[in-house]
């Protein structure tokens, strides 16, 4: 599987953007979806996951409420809904394929080359 992100960008505190992850080949919908981040000097944290089907999801704690995630299977793709942003939520946004509804990165197979975000104050 080969994962792309896109949607990033330089955005206003308050203001809101929509990543999404596209995934290639017909197995999206066999794979549990993550989105983790990682701010400069910082170690990579678990953001959300979704599970196939979508009917599960799971967020760290201290950003459910401001972050969506989503999937269309139908498109082989992810979405990561920010709103209320930030400037700590500045960071290279990864989206990763795995097995279950897990926070470890280790949980997740397959990564995307990550889309920067950058939150202004």
């Amino acid at each position: 599987v080969q994962l792309q992100a896109s949607g990033g960008g330089l955005v206003e505190a308050g203001g809101s953007l929509r990543l999404s992850c596209t995934a290639s080949g017909r197995t999206f919908s066999r794979y549990v979806m993550g989105w983790f981040r990682q701010a400069p000097g910082k170690e990579r944290e678990f953001v959300s996951a979704i599970s196939l089907s979508g009917t599960t999801t799971a967020y760290v704690d201290s950003l459910e409420g401001r972050f969506t995630i989503s999937r269309d299977n139908a498109k082989n793709t992810v979405y990561l809904q920010m709103n209320s942003l930030e400037p700590e939520d500045t960071a290279i946004y990864y989206c990763a394929a795995g097995r279950l509804v897990l926070p470890m990165p280790s949980n997740y197979d397959y990564w995307g080359q990550g889309t920067l975000v950058t939150v202004s104050s």
